[in-house]
């Protein structure tokens, strides 16, 4: 039993990393139509990032308890990094997404190159900072109070976007130029601020997802393209635009990810794509995606 409530909160905990930079994916293609390969940069961006702003703080001697509040901090400062994107990405816009694609795919590269030259090719690792909140006993199985604390951030950060959505005057403005860009600029809308917020809070979104994930895992130039993977597979799963489909898609990718490392770890990435297939077949919209007139 033991056995299947750690693999359980592992897949949770992972689905929370991933349905950040999902969500972010979900954001920026729901209100500027632009699909964003570079979004595995961010989230290694925001990995890389968040091991330095630990180390500064080791480095001026903060406990170790504030390792959550630093990187949570740490990825919210290197997300701000999606504005002068964004303003590169305004010149594809209104051009076909073959552009789109190939110009997102470039950032994805040039920002590689950049991590390799500011941080170098090894990975790097958070040293004791995993257990820096010590374990909790969960449904009789102990795991670090770490995760839960990433599981319940996640849902903190949903909760406030869907509320920031759908009761704030600004949330309504983007939903409004995500609806009908022509008519929301007809009525005063500046939406090239718009494009710009929302962005930034997209790469926001992919930055904390991967500061959180480092003190589990090893920050490296190939996890870019890793997530890259997951996240599109995450938003196929639950529905391109859709932020319900980013948390059902992640939860999804998160349990069957954590299951196929546990019973056949060679196919864990394999596990992905079938399902991924399964819903192409059976759902092409996605589980909560809108089917294309």
């Amino acid at each position: 039993m033991s056995m299947y409530v750690d693999m359980i909160l592992g897949g949770v905990f992972h689905a929370a990393v991933v349905f950040l930079v999902a969500a972010g994916l979900q954001l920026v293609f729901g209100v500027q139509k632009i699909v964003n390969l570079a979004c595995g940069s961010f989230y290694a961006l925001g990995a890389y990032f968040g091991i330095t702003a630990v180390a500064g703080a080791a480095a001026m001697g903060l406990p170790s308890v504030v390792v959550l509040p630093v990187l949570l901090a740490a990825g919210l400062a290197i997300g701000l990094i999606g504005l002068p994107v964004e303003r590169l990405l305004r010149t594809v816009y209104r051009r076909d997404e073959s552009h789109q694609l190939l110009l997102t795919f470039g950032l994805l590269l040039v920002f590689q190159d950049v991590m390799r030259f500011l941080w170098g090719p090894t990975p790097l690792t958070l040293d004791n900072a995993y257990l820096a909140y010590g374990t909790a006993e969960f449904a009789g199985v102990r795991v670090p109070t770490y995760n839960l604390l990433v599981i319940a951030a996640s849902i903190a950060i949903a909760a406030g976007l869907g509320l920031f959505l759908q009761r704030t005057r600004t949330g309504r403005i983007i939903r409004a130029t995500a609806e009908n860009r022509e008519m929301s600029e007809g009525l005063g809308v500046n939406s090239n601020r718009v494009f710009a917020a929302v962005f930034t809070v997209g790469c926001m979104l992919g930055t904390v997802g991967g500061a959180l994930v480092v003190p589990a895992s090893a920050a490296s130039l190939e996890m870019s393209v890793e997530l890259v993977v997951e996240a599109f597979a995450v938003v196929v799963i639950g529905g391109l635009g859709s932020m319900r489909g980013a948390m059902a898609g992640a939860l999804i990718v998160g349990l069957i990810r954590a299951v196929a490392i546990m019973v056949l770890p060679e196919a864990e990435i394999l596990s992905i794509y079938v399902v991924v297939i399964a819903v192409l077949i059976l759902r092409p919209a996605g589980l909560f995606g809108k089917a294309m007139a």
